[in-house]
C-alpha cells in the first residue's frame, strides 16, 4: 500500500487562474513557450510526431508545461495543438508497449529518461481531459519498462532521474493496483543513483575545477532529486521529509544563491554572485517543492516554492517571455557573449546568460514552460475533509466534500501585497477543515482581524453560505549576509536588487539550420546606468505601486524599496563586474536609489557591500 499524500492538486479542468497569475499565463501563451511547435524544429519536426529532429526529451518537456497551460486558460486552439502531439505519441506506441520514437535496434542504448518523462506528460494530459486511453497506454509502457530492465540496466540520465518514474507509476497503482508495479519501483531504486548515500558522503563543499562535469553534481539532477526521498518513502517506513531537508540544507550551505536557489553552470558552482544557475534547475526545484508540500504538508516547501517562483523564475525570462536565459547570475551587469578566456562559468559557454531562443543548449527552451502552470495548480489544494493553500496566488477551484460542491476563490496580489482573501461558497451547509498558510517570513498574522499563528492555521467549522476569510500578515525589510562578505535585501518572499537601465541589441541569425528572428531572436543587454554601488546605511523604505501590463516589469514594478547608496571603486572584468570591489572608499555622496524585485530585473546588482551605519547581520 502507498502512503497517502497530505494534499492533492485540483485538475486543470476545475482550477482557474485569476488576476496577475492569469495575466502571467497569458503572456507565456503569447510568447516563446506558446509558439515552439510553430517555429522551433526540435518541436515542430520532432521524431515524436514522425519528423527527423530530436526525439528524446524536448517534446515531452514542452508538453509538460504546454498542456496544463492550454487547459488552465481554456484555450481550445492550444488544446487542439497539444492533442495532435498526444495522438501521434499514442499512435506510435508499439505492440509490446514501447512508446519512445526509436528503432528496435536503438532500444539497447536508449536513455530511458525520455520514457519516464513522456509517461508523466500523459498523466498530466489525462488529468486535463479524462481521456480513457491514457491509463492503458501508461500501463503498457511501464509494463514494457519492467521487461526491458529485466535484461538491461539504467544508465546516464535514466539512472540519475529514476525516481521521476515513480510519479506515473504511483498514479497508475492508485487506479489499478498490481504487484508488479511495486516490484518495478524497487527495481528502479536498485538500478538508479543512491542519493541518500551521495548526500551522506557529501563531497561537494567546493565546486569542481573548470571544465569537469558529473551526473552526481549536475544541478538539474539535484533539483529533481530533492523529492526522491518523499516519493520513495510512500513505499517504506523512512522519513522522506527529513532526508529532503538534509539535502537542501547541504546544497544551500555550500552553493546557495541570494535568490534562495543553488548554483549550477552545469554542475554545482559555489556561492559566488558571478556564477548562476540553469533555468531547468529552477523549474525542476519548484516541481520538487510542489511534490514535497503535497506529500508531507510541511510549509517549508511552500515557502521555498514561492521564493523561486517570485524571484528566480521571472528573472530568467524577458517580461514578455519571448526570450529566456540558460544561466542567471545574481550580480549581472551585462548580457553579451563572454570571450572564452573571460567567461566566469565553470562549464557553460560564454553565451549561456544571453536572453534568447536556446542560449547554450535547448533543454531550458523546452522545459521552462512548466513553471507557471504548475505553480497555478499548487495554490488551492484538496485534503481529507477540506482544502488547503499552498503557494499564495490568485485563482479559483471547485471541489466536493462529503458530496457537497464547494467553490473556492483565492483573491490576492501577493507577493505584491501582504495578505489574501479566501472566499468559500458551499452549495449547502457543510463542515470543512481549511489549512490557511502564513508565509514563513511573516512577523505576525491575523484572520478577520484576530491574531493567528502560522505557518499553517487550521480552521474547522460549519460553512453555511458564502464566507469571506481575510488573512493579513506583516513583513519588514531585512538585511541578509552573504558568503561573499556582502549583503542583500529581502522583504517577505521577495528579494530586491538595484535594477540597471539597459541598451538592447537584437541578434538575428541561423545556426545549425535553426533561425533566430524577432521576436524569437537572441538579445544582448548592456548597462547604460551606473552599477558600482554600496549600501550607505541600513534605512529602507517600502513603497507600493500597481501591477502593470507585465507583472514583473522593470519599468513599472508593483513594489520597491528605497535605500541610501554610494558609488565605490568596482572594476569590470570582461562582461561582468569583478567578484569583489577594489575598495570600499566612497567615490561620492550618498544617493537615494530604488531597489526593485529581483524578478523584475534583467541587469542588476543584488549582493553589495554595506559600508556605513553597519550593523551586525
Amino acid at each position: 500500500m502507498l502512503k497517502q499524500a497530505v494534499y492533492t492538486p485540483f485538475s486543470p479542468r476545475s482550477c482557474r487562474p485569476a488576476g496577475w497569475l492569469k495575466r502571467q499565463l497569458e503572456i507565456q501563451a503569447a510568447g516563446l513557450n506558446g509558439h515552439l511547435d510553430q517555429m522551433w524544429p526540435d518541436i515542430q519536426s520532432s521524431r515524436w510526431i514522425g519528423g527527423e529532429k530530436e526525439g528524446w526529451e524536448r517534446v515531452p518537456y514542452w508538453l509538460d508545461g504546454f498542456i496544463p497551460l492550454a487547459w488552465l486558460l481554456g484555450d481550445e486552439g492550444m488544446q487542439a495543438r497539444a492533442l495532435r502531439y498526444v495522438e501521434a505519441i499514442l499512435e506510435g506506441q508499439q505492440e509490446d508497449g514501447w512508446i519512445c520514437p526509436c528503432l528496435e535496434e536503438e532500444r539497447e542504448g536508449y536513455d530511458l529518461w525520455a520514457l519516464f518523462l513522456i509517461c508523466k506528460v500523459l498523466v498530466v494530459y489525462q488529468d486535463c481531459t479524462g481521456d480513457p486511453r491514457i491509463e492503458e497506454a501508461v500501463y503498457r509502457a511501464l509494463r514494457q519498462l519492467q521487461n526491458h530492465l529485466d535484461s538491461r540496466t539504467l544508465h546516464n540520465w535514466g539512472a540519475a532521474r529514476w525516481f521521476e518514474c515513480l510519479i506515473p507509476l504511483f498514479w497508475l497503482y492508485e487506479r489499478r493496483p498490481e504487484e508488479w508495479m511495486l516490484d518495478l519501483a524497487f527495481q528502479l531504486e536498485i538500478q538508479g543513483f543512491d542519493y541518500e548515500k551521495l548526500f551522506g558522503y557529501w563531497r561537494f563543499e567546493r565546486p569542481y575545477e573548470k571544465g569537469r562535469w558529473s551526473f552526481v553534481s549536475h544541478v538539474v539532477n539535484l533539483a529533481m532529486c530533492l523529492k526522491y526521498s518523499a516519493l520513495y518513502a510512500r513505499l517504506t517506513s523512512r522519513d522522506g521529509n527529513a532526508e529532503a531537508k538534509r539535502m537542501i540544507r547541504l546544497l544551500l550551505r555550500d552553493h546557495g544563491m541570494a535568490v534562495g536557489h543553488f548554483t549550477g553552470v552545469e554542475c554545482l558552482s559555489g556561492s559566488g554572485p558571478l556564477q548562476g544557475s540553469e533555468l531547468c534547475s529552477v523549474v525542476e526545484a519548484m516541481y520538487s517543492y510542489e511534490i514535497l508540500f503535497q506529500l508531507t504538508g510541511d510549509p517549508e516547501w511552500a515557502d521555498r516554492l514561492e521564493e523561486l517562483a517570485y524571484n528566480a523564475l521571472p528573472a530568467a525570462t524577458t517580461p514578455d517571455m519571448w526570450a529566456h536565459q540558460y544561466d542567471q547570475m545574481t550580480n549581472q551587469i551585462e548580457c553579451s557573449v563572454f570571450p572564452e578566456e573571460e567567461k566566469p562559468f565553470r562549464t557553460n559557454s560564454g553565451e549561456a546568460h544571453l536572453f534568447g531562443l536556446e542560449p547554450h543548449f535547448g533543454c531550458c527552451t523546452a522545459n521552462f514552460g512548466q513553471g507557471w502552470p504548475k505553480l497555478a495548480l499548487s495554490a488551492l489544494l484538496k485534503k481529507e475533509g477540506g482544502f488547503g493553500i499552498g503557494a499564495i496566488a490568485p485563482c479559483s477551484a471547485e471541489g466536493r466534500v462529503e458530496g457537497t460542491a464547494v467553490r473556492l476563490e483565492l483573491q490576492t496580489e501577493y507577493p505584491f501585497e501582504d495578505g489574501y482573501t479566501l472566499i468559500v461558497s458551499p452549495e449547502r451547509p457543510v463542515e470543512l477543515e481549511l489549512d490557511l498558510r502564513i508565509p514563513g517570513k511573516a512577523l505576525s498574522a491575523a484572520l478577520d482581524g484576530r491574531p493567528v499563528s502560522g505557518p499553517v492555521f487550521r480552521l474547522r467549522r460549519l460553512f453555511e453560505k458564502e464566507t469571506r476569510l481575510e488573512v493579513r500578515f506583516q513583513f519588514a525589510p531585512e538585511w541578509v549576509s552573504r558568503p561573499s562578505g556582502m549583503v542583500c535585501v529581502k522583504r517577505g518572499v521577495l528579494l530586491y536588487a538595484l535594477g540597471l537601465e539597459a541598451e538592447e541589441t537584437r541578434l538575428e541569425y541561423v545556426r545549425d539550420g535553426v533561425e533566430r528572428k524577432f521576436p524569437y531572436c537572441d538579445y544582448q543587454f548592456r548597462p547604460v546606468s551606473p552599477w558600482n554601488y554600496a549600501f550607505a546605511g541600513t534605512a529602507l523604505e517600502f513603497h507600493r505601486g500597481r501591477i502593470g501590463k507585465f507583472p514583473f516589469d522593470p519599468d513599472c514594478p508593483p513594489v520597491w524599496l528605497t535605500a541610501q547608496m554610494v558609488p565605490i571603486p568596482w572594476r569590470r572584468a570582461g562582461g561582468c563586474c569583478a567578484e569583489y570591489p577594489d575598495s570600499l572608499e566612497p567615490l561620492g555622496q550618498p544617493e537615494e536609489k530604488r531597489l526593485i524585485p529581483y524578478g523584475c530585473t534583467s541587469l542588476r546588482m543584488t549582493e553589495m557591500p554595506l559600508i556605513s551605519g553597519q550593523r551586525e547581520l
